[in-house]
Order: structure tokens, then C-alpha cells, then sequence
């Protein structure tokens, strides 16, 4: 056993969607837009479990992203979703 743990994290949404990018910087997995360009650009993150290379696809609640041994679990928005 490697004895590394998959952090896993879950992001309310404020709107109805955040690009990929923009959330990378959010949960801190990215220290800056520059950074979260070259992890995704690098094939190093997923969306559902597919690669991913556009910084600003669209990202809506129920999608689940990961890189870099984390899981992010988007949420939707406070009072989203019951219309």
C-alpha cells in the first residue's frame, strides 16, 4: 500500500457554472491562472473521468474533477435547482 490518500473536496457553485480554470484556482489546487493552464494544457486533469484540455470548459453541478491526487465534487448553488 502506497499510504497516499486521494484528498477529496466538494465546491458549492455560486452561478450556474465556474470554467475549468477558475476552479482550479478556487479549491487552491492552482496557485495561479498560469498554473492552471499548464496542469490542464499537460493532461494532468479530468473531468468524469476523461482528459480535459480546455481551461475554460464550462464545469455544472454533479461533475466530478480531478489532478495532482485530488477529487473535486461540484455542488450546486444554494438554492439552485429546485425550479
Amino acid at each position: 500500500m502506497s499510504g497516499r490518500k486521494l484528498q477529496q473536496l466538494d465546491f458549492a457553485l455560486r452561478g450556474e457554472f465556474i470554467t475549468l480554470d477558475a476552479l482550479l484556482k478556487a479549491t487552491g489546487l492552482a496557485d495561479s491562472g498560469g498554473a492552471a493552464k499548464q496542469l490542464i494544457q499537460s493532461g494532468q486533469v479530468q473531468v468524469d473521468g476523461r482528459e480535459e484540455l480546455r481551461r475554460g470548459a464550462k464545469l455544472r453541478a454533479g461533475q466530478v474533477v480531478a489532478v495532482s491526487g485530488a477529487r473535486v465534487r461540484l455542488l450546486a448553488a444554494e438554492g439552485e435547482g429546485s425550479a
